[in-house]
Protein backbone atom coordinates (compact mmCIF):
# COMPACT_ATOMS: atom_id res chain seq x y z
CA UNK A 1 0.00 0.00 0.00
CA UNK A 2 2.86 2.37 0.89
CA UNK A 3 4.58 1.57 -2.41
CA UNK A 4 1.35 2.22 -4.27
CA UNK A 5 0.97 5.59 -2.54
CA UNK A 6 4.57 6.48 -3.33
CA UNK A 7 4.08 5.49 -6.95
CA UNK A 8 0.77 7.19 -7.53
CA UNK A 9 0.51 10.13 -5.09
CA UNK A 10 -1.05 12.44 -7.66
CA UNK A 11 -3.70 9.87 -8.57
CA UNK A 12 -4.65 9.27 -4.94
CA UNK A 13 -4.55 12.98 -4.11
CA UNK A 14 -6.75 13.82 -7.07
CA UNK A 15 -9.15 11.03 -6.11
CA UNK A 16 -9.39 12.31 -2.54
CA UNK A 17 -10.09 15.88 -3.74
CA UNK A 18 -12.79 14.67 -6.13
CA UNK A 19 -14.43 12.57 -3.39
CA UNK A 20 -14.33 15.55 -1.04
CA UNK A 21 -16.06 17.78 -3.59
CA UNK A 22 -18.65 15.09 -4.34
CA UNK A 23 -19.56 14.46 -0.70
CA UNK A 24 -19.63 18.21 -0.02
CA UNK A 25 -22.41 18.50 -2.61
CA UNK A 26 -24.29 15.37 -1.54
CA UNK A 27 -24.45 16.08 2.19
CA UNK A 28 -27.47 18.40 2.89
CA UNK A 29 -26.82 22.01 3.89
CA UNK A 30 -28.48 21.59 7.28
CA UNK A 31 -25.91 18.87 8.09
CA UNK A 32 -23.23 21.54 8.35
CA UNK A 33 -21.23 19.76 11.03
CA UNK A 34 -21.15 16.54 8.98
CA UNK A 35 -19.95 18.39 5.89
CA UNK A 36 -17.09 20.04 7.77
CA UNK A 37 -16.14 16.79 9.55
CA UNK A 38 -15.97 15.03 6.17
CA UNK A 39 -13.75 17.78 4.76
CA UNK A 40 -11.41 17.52 7.77
CA UNK A 41 -11.14 13.74 7.32
CA UNK A 42 -10.30 14.05 3.64
CA UNK A 43 -7.77 16.81 4.32
CA UNK A 44 -6.00 14.65 6.90
CA UNK A 45 -6.03 11.72 4.48
CA UNK A 46 -4.64 13.94 1.73
CA UNK A 47 -1.86 15.12 4.06
CA UNK A 48 -1.07 11.51 4.97
CA UNK A 49 -0.75 10.64 1.27
CA UNK A 50 1.79 13.44 0.79
CA UNK A 51 3.85 12.39 3.82
CA UNK A 52 3.76 8.73 2.85
CA UNK A 53 5.01 9.66 -0.63
CA UNK A 54 8.00 11.46 0.91
CA UNK A 55 6.71 14.96 0.20
CA UNK A 56 6.30 18.00 2.44
CA UNK A 57 4.32 21.19 1.69
CA UNK A 58 7.06 23.14 3.50
CA UNK A 59 9.78 21.96 1.12
CA UNK A 60 10.20 21.83 -2.64
CA UNK A 61 9.66 18.39 -4.25
CA UNK A 62 12.65 16.05 -3.70
CA UNK A 63 12.76 14.72 -7.27
CA UNK A 64 14.62 17.48 -9.11
CA UNK A 65 16.09 14.99 -11.62
CA UNK A 66 12.71 13.55 -12.62
CA UNK A 67 11.01 16.49 -14.34
CA UNK A 68 7.61 14.84 -14.78
CA UNK A 69 7.42 13.56 -11.24
CA UNK A 70 8.74 16.85 -9.88
CA UNK A 71 6.06 18.77 -11.77
CA UNK A 72 3.28 16.49 -10.51
CA UNK A 73 4.57 16.78 -6.96
CA UNK A 74 4.68 20.57 -7.24
CA UNK A 75 1.02 20.67 -8.36
CA UNK A 76 0.08 18.35 -5.50
CA UNK A 77 1.91 20.47 -2.92
CA UNK A 78 0.26 23.68 -4.15
CA UNK A 79 -3.09 21.84 -4.02
CA UNK A 80 -2.37 20.99 -0.38
CA UNK A 81 -2.05 24.68 0.54
CA UNK A 82 -5.30 25.55 -1.25
CA UNK A 83 -7.04 22.54 0.33
CA UNK A 84 -5.77 23.69 3.75
CA UNK A 85 -7.05 27.24 3.13
CA UNK A 86 -10.49 25.96 2.19
CA UNK A 87 -10.65 23.65 5.23
CA UNK A 88 -9.66 26.45 7.63
CA UNK A 89 -12.23 28.75 5.99
CA UNK A 90 -15.16 26.37 6.49
CA UNK A 91 -14.10 25.70 10.10
CA UNK A 92 -14.12 29.46 10.75
CA UNK A 93 -17.54 29.58 9.08
CA UNK A 94 -18.87 27.03 11.56
CA UNK A 95 -17.54 29.06 14.48
CA UNK A 96 -19.12 32.27 13.13
CA UNK A 97 -22.59 30.80 12.66
CA UNK A 98 -23.57 31.91 16.17
CA UNK A 99 -23.04 35.54 15.17
CA UNK A 100 -25.96 35.50 12.77
CA UNK A 101 -26.22 34.38 9.18
CA UNK A 102 -25.22 37.58 7.38
CA UNK A 103 -22.75 38.86 9.96
CA UNK A 104 -20.98 35.48 10.02
CA UNK A 105 -21.10 35.23 6.24
CA UNK A 106 -19.42 38.59 5.70
CA UNK A 107 -16.67 37.88 8.22
CA UNK A 108 -16.20 34.43 6.71
CA UNK A 109 -15.80 35.93 3.23
CA UNK A 110 -13.21 38.45 4.41
CA UNK A 111 -11.28 35.90 6.49
CA UNK A 112 -11.48 33.41 3.63
CA UNK A 113 -9.93 35.91 1.24
CA UNK A 114 -7.10 36.62 3.69
CA UNK A 115 -6.53 32.91 4.34
CA UNK A 116 -6.36 32.09 0.62
CA UNK A 117 -4.00 35.00 0.05
CA UNK A 118 -1.74 33.70 2.82
CA UNK A 119 -1.90 30.18 1.34
CA UNK A 120 -0.88 31.42 -2.12
CA UNK A 121 2.06 33.36 -0.67
CA UNK A 122 3.12 30.33 1.41
CA UNK A 123 2.90 28.02 -1.62
CA UNK A 124 5.01 30.45 -3.63
CA UNK A 125 7.61 30.66 -0.87
CA UNK A 126 7.84 27.00 0.23
CA UNK A 127 6.93 25.02 -2.86
CA UNK A 128 8.05 27.24 -5.74
CA UNK A 129 10.95 28.86 -3.84
CA UNK A 130 10.05 32.31 -5.22
CA UNK A 131 11.53 35.49 -3.66
CA UNK A 132 8.56 36.34 -1.51
CA UNK A 133 10.09 39.51 -0.06
CA UNK A 134 10.39 41.09 -3.47
CA UNK A 135 6.95 39.84 -4.39
CA UNK A 136 5.47 41.28 -1.22
CA UNK A 137 7.21 44.62 -1.79
CA UNK A 138 5.90 44.77 -5.34
CA UNK A 139 2.43 43.67 -4.25
CA UNK A 140 2.54 46.29 -1.48
CA UNK A 141 3.09 49.05 -4.01
CA UNK A 142 0.33 47.61 -6.17
CA UNK A 143 -1.93 47.37 -3.10
CA UNK A 144 -1.41 51.07 -2.38
CA UNK A 145 -2.30 51.97 -5.96
CA UNK A 146 -5.31 49.70 -5.98
CA UNK A 147 -6.36 50.90 -2.51
CA UNK A 148 -6.35 54.53 -3.62
CA UNK A 149 -8.42 53.60 -6.67
CA UNK A 150 -10.85 51.57 -4.62
CA UNK A 151 -10.93 53.81 -1.55
CA UNK A 152 -14.73 54.11 -1.51
CA UNK A 153 -15.26 50.38 -2.03
CA UNK A 154 -12.74 49.46 0.66
CA UNK A 155 -14.45 51.90 3.02
CA UNK A 156 -17.72 50.05 2.40
CA UNK A 157 -16.04 46.69 3.03
CA UNK A 158 -14.43 47.65 6.35
CA UNK A 159 -17.59 49.51 7.43
CA UNK A 160 -19.50 46.32 6.67
CA UNK A 161 -17.14 44.40 8.93
CA UNK A 162 -17.71 46.92 11.73
CA UNK A 163 -21.49 46.80 11.26
CA UNK A 164 -21.54 43.02 11.31
CA UNK A 165 -19.28 42.93 14.35
CA UNK A 166 -21.20 45.47 16.44
CA UNK A 167 -24.54 44.39 14.92
CA UNK A 168 -26.66 47.54 15.38
CA UNK A 169 -29.26 45.88 13.13
CA UNK A 170 -29.99 42.49 11.60
CA UNK A 171 -31.98 41.00 8.74
CA UNK A 172 -35.67 41.69 9.30
CA UNK A 173 -35.18 44.77 11.51
CA UNK A 174 -37.07 47.98 10.72
CA UNK A 175 -34.50 50.77 10.74
CA UNK A 176 -34.00 54.38 9.71
CA UNK A 177 -30.67 55.53 8.25
CA UNK A 178 -30.44 59.30 7.77
CA UNK A 179 -34.18 59.51 7.11
CA UNK A 180 -34.37 56.42 4.88
CA UNK A 181 -36.74 54.00 6.59
CA UNK A 182 -37.36 50.38 5.71
CA UNK A 183 -36.97 46.72 6.58
CA UNK A 184 -33.50 45.19 6.25
CA UNK A 185 -33.53 42.43 3.63
CA UNK A 186 -29.80 41.97 2.97
CA UNK A 187 -26.38 43.00 4.29
CA UNK A 188 -23.37 42.23 2.10
CA UNK A 189 -19.76 43.41 1.87
CA UNK A 190 -20.72 46.67 0.14
CA UNK A 191 -24.20 47.84 1.16
CA UNK A 192 -27.31 47.36 3.26
CA UNK A 193 -30.55 46.84 1.35
CA UNK A 194 -33.92 48.02 2.69
CA UNK A 195 -37.48 47.57 1.52
CA UNK A 196 -39.28 50.86 2.17
CA UNK A 197 -42.93 51.34 3.10
CA UNK A 198 -43.71 52.10 -0.56
CA UNK A 199 -42.22 48.77 -1.65
CA UNK A 200 -39.07 50.29 -3.16
CA UNK A 201 -35.57 48.89 -2.69
CA UNK A 202 -33.17 51.30 -0.97
CA UNK A 203 -29.44 50.54 -1.18
CA UNK A 204 -27.38 52.27 1.53
CA UNK A 205 -23.57 51.92 1.31
CA UNK A 206 -22.07 50.47 4.46
CA UNK A 207 -19.75 53.47 4.85
CA UNK A 208 -22.81 55.74 4.97
CA UNK A 209 -24.64 53.45 7.42
CA UNK A 210 -21.60 53.31 9.73
CA UNK A 211 -21.42 57.12 9.98
CA UNK A 212 -25.12 57.99 9.86
CA UNK A 213 -27.60 58.53 12.66
CA UNK A 214 -29.32 55.16 12.86
CA UNK A 215 -32.61 54.24 14.51
CA UNK A 216 -33.52 50.59 14.99
CA UNK A 217 -37.28 50.42 15.52
CA UNK A 218 -37.12 46.66 16.19
CA UNK A 219 -34.94 46.90 19.30
CA UNK A 220 -35.76 45.99 21.97
CA UNK A 221 -37.91 43.24 20.54
CA UNK A 222 -40.69 43.47 23.16
CA UNK A 223 -41.20 47.25 23.27
CA UNK A 224 -42.00 49.54 20.36
CA UNK A 225 -42.94 53.20 20.65
CA UNK A 226 -46.19 54.60 19.25
CA UNK A 227 -46.65 58.37 19.03
CA UNK A 228 -49.41 60.64 17.77
CA UNK A 229 -49.33 64.42 17.56
CA UNK A 230 -52.27 66.84 17.52
CA UNK A 231 -52.27 70.58 16.99
CA UNK A 232 -54.80 72.54 19.08
CA UNK A 233 -55.55 76.29 19.02
CA UNK A 234 -53.51 78.13 21.63
CA UNK A 235 -56.63 79.57 23.26
CA UNK A 236 -57.64 76.08 24.50
CA UNK A 237 -56.53 75.49 28.06
CA UNK A 238 -53.72 72.87 28.16
CA UNK A 239 -55.28 71.05 31.13
CA UNK A 240 -58.33 70.23 29.03
CA UNK A 241 -56.14 68.82 26.25
CA UNK A 242 -54.00 66.81 28.70
CA UNK A 243 -57.11 65.21 30.24
CA UNK A 244 -58.54 64.33 26.83
CA UNK A 245 -55.31 62.81 25.49
CA UNK A 246 -54.70 60.84 28.68
CA UNK A 247 -58.17 59.35 28.30
CA UNK A 248 -57.34 58.54 24.70
CA UNK A 249 -54.25 56.62 25.88
CA UNK A 250 -56.38 54.76 28.43
CA UNK A 251 -58.92 53.98 25.71
CA UNK A 252 -56.84 51.13 24.25
CA UNK A 253 -55.55 48.07 26.09
CA UNK A 254 -52.89 47.50 23.42
CA UNK A 255 -50.47 49.93 25.10
CA UNK A 256 -48.07 48.50 27.67
CA UNK A 257 -48.58 49.71 31.25
CA UNK A 258 -44.81 50.09 31.68
CA UNK A 259 -43.25 52.35 30.57
CA UNK A 260 -46.39 54.34 31.24
CA UNK A 261 -47.99 56.25 28.36
CA UNK A 262 -47.57 60.03 28.61
CA UNK A 263 -48.70 63.33 27.10
CA UNK A 264 -46.27 66.21 26.52
CA UNK A 265 -46.19 69.59 24.80
CA UNK A 266 -44.02 69.30 21.71
CA UNK A 267 -44.21 72.82 20.24
CA UNK A 268 -45.96 76.06 21.13
CA UNK A 269 -46.65 79.21 19.09
CA UNK A 270 -48.96 82.20 19.48
CA UNK A 271 -51.58 80.54 17.29
CA UNK A 272 -51.39 76.85 18.25
CA UNK A 273 -49.86 74.25 20.54
CA UNK A 274 -48.70 70.82 19.38
CA UNK A 275 -49.25 67.99 21.87
CA UNK A 276 -47.72 64.53 21.68
CA UNK A 277 -49.26 61.38 23.15
CA UNK A 278 -46.96 58.36 23.28
CA UNK A 279 -46.88 54.81 24.57
CA UNK A 280 -45.44 51.38 23.79
CA UNK A 281 -46.75 48.17 22.24
CA UNK A 282 -45.32 44.67 22.58
CA UNK A 283 -45.59 43.68 18.91
CA UNK A 284 -44.24 45.89 16.14
CA UNK A 285 -46.79 44.45 13.69
CA UNK A 286 -49.53 46.26 15.66
CA UNK A 287 -47.91 49.71 15.62
CA UNK A 288 -49.84 51.05 12.65
CA UNK A 289 -53.16 49.68 13.89
CA UNK A 290 -52.69 51.11 17.39
CA UNK A 291 -51.48 54.46 16.05
CA UNK A 292 -54.56 54.81 13.85
CA UNK A 293 -56.75 53.86 16.79
CA UNK A 294 -55.05 56.48 18.98
CA UNK A 295 -55.70 59.18 16.38
CA UNK A 296 -59.39 58.29 16.39
CA UNK A 297 -59.55 58.17 20.18
CA UNK A 298 -57.72 61.50 20.48
CA UNK A 299 -60.20 63.17 18.13
CA UNK A 300 -63.22 61.75 19.97
CA UNK A 301 -61.98 62.64 23.46
CA UNK A 302 -60.88 66.13 22.41
CA UNK A 303 -64.27 66.69 20.84
CA UNK A 304 -65.94 65.38 24.01
CA UNK A 305 -63.94 67.90 26.06
CA UNK A 306 -65.15 70.78 23.88
CA UNK A 307 -62.17 71.18 21.55
CA UNK A 308 -63.63 71.67 18.05
CA UNK A 309 -62.03 72.07 14.62
CA UNK A 310 -63.35 73.96 11.61
CA UNK A 311 -66.45 75.17 13.39
CA UNK A 312 -68.88 76.99 11.08
CA UNK A 313 -69.82 80.10 13.04
CA UNK A 314 -72.74 80.73 10.70
CA UNK A 315 -74.56 77.67 12.04
CA UNK A 316 -76.39 77.85 15.38
CA UNK A 317 -74.55 76.11 18.24
CA UNK A 318 -75.69 72.58 19.08
CA UNK A 319 -75.76 70.72 22.37
CA UNK A 320 -73.31 67.96 23.22
CA UNK A 321 -76.18 65.44 23.07
CA UNK A 322 -76.97 66.49 19.52
CA UNK A 323 -73.31 66.25 18.49
CA UNK A 324 -73.11 62.76 19.95
CA UNK A 325 -76.07 61.46 17.97
CA UNK A 326 -74.21 62.28 14.77
CA UNK A 327 -71.40 59.98 15.94
CA UNK A 328 -73.54 57.03 17.10
CA UNK A 329 -73.78 54.64 14.16
CA UNK A 330 -77.07 53.03 15.14
CA UNK A 331 -78.84 56.40 14.87
CA UNK A 332 -77.39 57.48 11.54
CA UNK A 333 -80.56 56.55 9.68
CA UNK A 334 -82.54 59.16 11.65
CA UNK A 335 -83.22 62.51 10.03
CA UNK A 336 -81.89 65.76 11.45
CA UNK A 337 -85.26 66.63 12.98
CA UNK A 338 -85.56 63.20 14.60
CA UNK A 339 -82.10 63.53 16.11
CA UNK A 340 -82.95 67.00 17.40
CA UNK A 341 -86.05 65.62 19.12
CA UNK A 342 -84.21 62.62 20.56
CA UNK A 343 -81.31 64.74 21.87
CA UNK A 344 -83.74 66.80 23.96
CA UNK A 345 -84.82 63.65 25.81
CA UNK A 346 -81.30 62.50 26.70
CA UNK A 347 -80.46 62.75 30.41
CA UNK A 348 -76.87 63.32 31.57
CA UNK A 349 -75.50 60.97 34.26
CA UNK A 350 -72.02 61.32 35.80
CA UNK A 351 -69.90 58.46 37.11
CA UNK A 352 -66.66 58.47 39.05
CA UNK A 353 -63.71 56.27 38.15
CA UNK A 354 -63.97 52.54 39.01
CA UNK A 355 -67.76 52.45 39.17
CA UNK A 356 -69.83 49.63 37.69
CA UNK A 357 -72.37 51.05 35.27
CA UNK A 358 -73.87 47.75 34.22
CA UNK A 359 -72.93 44.40 35.76
CA UNK A 360 -73.14 40.88 34.38
CA UNK A 361 -76.74 39.70 34.71
CA UNK A 362 -78.11 43.23 35.21
CA UNK A 363 -81.10 44.32 33.16
CA UNK A 364 -80.98 47.74 31.55
CA UNK A 365 -84.15 49.79 31.05
CA UNK A 366 -82.38 52.43 29.01
CA UNK A 367 -79.72 52.88 26.36
CA UNK A 368 -76.56 54.65 27.47
CA UNK A 369 -74.42 56.78 25.15
CA UNK A 370 -70.90 57.63 26.34
CA UNK A 371 -70.34 61.39 26.27
CA UNK A 372 -66.82 61.44 27.74
CA UNK A 373 -64.43 59.15 29.58
CA UNK A 374 -63.26 55.54 29.16
CA UNK A 375 -65.28 52.43 30.06
CA UNK A 376 -63.90 48.91 30.34
CA UNK A 377 -66.02 46.01 29.04
CA UNK A 378 -65.31 42.63 30.70
CA UNK A 379 -66.83 39.16 30.28
CA UNK A 380 -66.84 36.23 32.66
CA UNK A 381 -64.29 33.47 32.07
CA UNK A 382 -64.91 30.91 34.77
CA UNK A 383 -64.46 32.69 38.08
CA UNK A 384 -62.49 35.55 36.57
CA UNK A 385 -63.32 38.59 34.51
CA UNK A 386 -61.61 38.89 31.15
CA UNK A 387 -61.21 42.32 29.57
CA UNK A 388 -62.95 42.38 26.21
CA UNK A 389 -62.23 45.96 25.21
CA UNK A 390 -62.51 49.62 26.09
CA UNK A 391 -65.16 52.10 25.02
CA UNK A 392 -65.10 55.85 24.50
CA UNK A 393 -67.26 58.79 23.41
CA UNK A 394 -69.98 57.98 20.89
CA UNK A 395 -70.34 54.30 21.83
CA UNK A 396 -73.40 52.67 23.40
CA UNK A 397 -74.17 50.06 26.06
CA UNK A 398 -77.34 48.44 27.37
CA UNK A 399 -78.28 47.10 23.91
CA UNK A 400 -79.47 43.70 25.20
CA UNK A 401 -82.22 45.16 27.35
CA UNK A 402 -83.55 47.19 24.42
CA UNK A 403 -83.53 44.56 21.67
CA UNK A 404 -84.75 41.37 23.36
CA UNK A 405 -85.10 42.11 27.10
CA UNK A 406 -82.05 39.97 27.89
CA UNK A 407 -79.68 40.60 30.78
CA UNK A 408 -76.22 42.01 30.19
CA UNK A 409 -73.51 39.47 29.33
CA UNK A 410 -70.69 41.89 30.14
CA UNK A 411 -69.65 44.16 32.97
CA UNK A 412 -69.13 47.82 32.10
CA UNK A 413 -66.86 49.64 34.55
CA UNK A 414 -65.50 53.18 34.36
CA UNK A 415 -61.71 53.56 34.09
CA UNK A 416 -61.94 57.35 34.35
CA UNK A 417 -64.62 59.78 35.39
CA UNK A 418 -67.35 59.54 32.76
CA UNK A 419 -70.36 61.44 31.52
CA UNK A 420 -73.09 59.29 29.98
CA UNK A 421 -76.39 60.24 28.38
CA UNK A 422 -79.34 58.03 29.14
CA UNK A 423 -82.14 57.39 26.63
CA UNK A 424 -85.24 55.74 28.11
CA UNK A 425 -86.41 52.47 26.63
CA UNK A 426 -89.71 53.96 25.41
CA UNK A 427 -87.88 56.65 23.44
CA UNK A 428 -85.60 54.08 21.79
CA UNK A 429 -88.51 51.80 20.91
CA UNK A 430 -90.32 54.74 19.39
CA UNK A 431 -87.33 55.14 17.07
CA UNK A 432 -87.41 51.40 16.35
CA UNK A 433 -91.05 51.61 15.36
CA UNK A 434 -90.49 54.59 13.08
CA UNK A 435 -87.16 53.49 11.60
CA UNK A 436 -86.55 49.82 10.90
CA UNK A 437 -82.93 50.65 10.11
CA UNK A 438 -82.33 51.52 13.79
CA UNK A 439 -83.62 48.13 14.92
CA UNK A 440 -81.51 46.35 12.29
CA UNK A 441 -78.41 48.23 13.43
CA UNK A 442 -79.01 47.36 17.10
CA UNK A 443 -79.63 43.68 16.30
CA UNK A 444 -76.49 43.54 14.15
CA UNK A 445 -74.44 45.17 16.90
CA UNK A 446 -75.77 42.74 19.51
CA UNK A 447 -75.04 39.71 17.31
CA UNK A 448 -71.53 40.93 16.61
CA UNK A 449 -70.81 41.36 20.33
CA UNK A 450 -72.15 37.90 21.13
CA UNK A 451 -69.97 36.26 18.48
CA UNK A 452 -66.97 38.26 19.65
CA UNK A 453 -67.59 37.20 23.24
CA UNK A 454 -67.77 33.52 22.26
CA UNK A 455 -64.67 33.71 20.09
CA UNK A 456 -62.70 35.43 22.86
CA UNK A 457 -63.62 32.70 25.32
CA UNK A 458 -62.70 30.00 22.81
CA UNK A 459 -59.45 31.82 21.95
CA UNK A 460 -60.02 31.63 18.18
CA UNK A 461 -60.89 34.26 15.56
CA UNK A 462 -64.62 35.01 15.19
CA UNK A 463 -66.33 34.09 11.94
CA UNK A 464 -67.49 37.64 11.38
CA UNK A 465 -66.55 40.61 9.28
CA UNK A 466 -62.84 41.45 9.42
CA UNK A 467 -61.91 44.02 12.01
CA UNK A 468 -61.14 42.14 15.21
CA UNK A 469 -62.94 42.00 18.50
CA UNK A 470 -62.23 45.64 19.41
CA UNK A 471 -64.06 46.75 16.28
CA UNK A 472 -67.38 46.38 18.06
CA UNK A 473 -66.35 49.23 20.33
CA UNK A 474 -66.51 51.54 17.32
CA UNK A 475 -69.90 50.37 16.11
Amino acid sequence: MLAFIQSYPLLLGTLLILLDLLLWQLIPLHRRAWRIATRLVFFLAFSAVLLAAGMSPLLPPPWADDVTRNLLATVLAIGWWLFAARTVTVVFGLLLVARGSHGGRLLQDVLGALIFLAAIVAAAAYVLQLPVKGLLATSGVMAIVIGLALQSTLSDVFSGIVLNTTRPYQIGDAISIDGTEGKVVDIDWRATRLITASGSLAVVPNSVAAKARLLNHSRPADRHGVTVSVVVPAKVRPKRVFDALEKALQGTSALLPSPAPKVTVKLSTLESVEYEASGFVADMAHKTEVRNQLFDLAHRHLEASGVMWNVDLALPPRSRQRELLDEVRVFRSLSGEERDALSQRMTAVEYLADQVILGIGDHSDHLLVIGSGVIQASIRNGEKLLEAGRMGPGEVLGVEGIVDENDSLAEFRTLTSCLLYRIEKDQVRSCLAQRGEVESALVKLQRFRQLSRESLLLQKPPQVKKGGFLSWLHK
